[in-house]
């Protein structure tokens, strides 16, 4: 699952999952954002197994893109 990661102008950053709608957090450094995106992705990805849903096919697991 690819991770879009941006800086803010007012210096924090965001990381994304695109293929989980809904999927961003925010993080004062870029490395605690990419720790809050994952962990927040495994917990969509573990509820939809739960709830008996569909997930994206995975390949890998994270990739960044910046």
């Amino acid at each position: 699952m690819r991770i879009e990661i941006e800086r803010e102008e007012d210096g924090r950053w965001i990381a994304e999952v695109p293929e989980l709608s809904g999927v961003m957090a925010y993080g004062k450094t870029r490395q605690e954002a990419v720790a809050k995106v994952e962990a927040l992705a495994l917990r969509v990805l573990a509820d939809r197994l739960d709830h008996g849903e569909s997930i994206p096919e995975l390949k890998e697991l994270f990739t960044s893109s910046a």
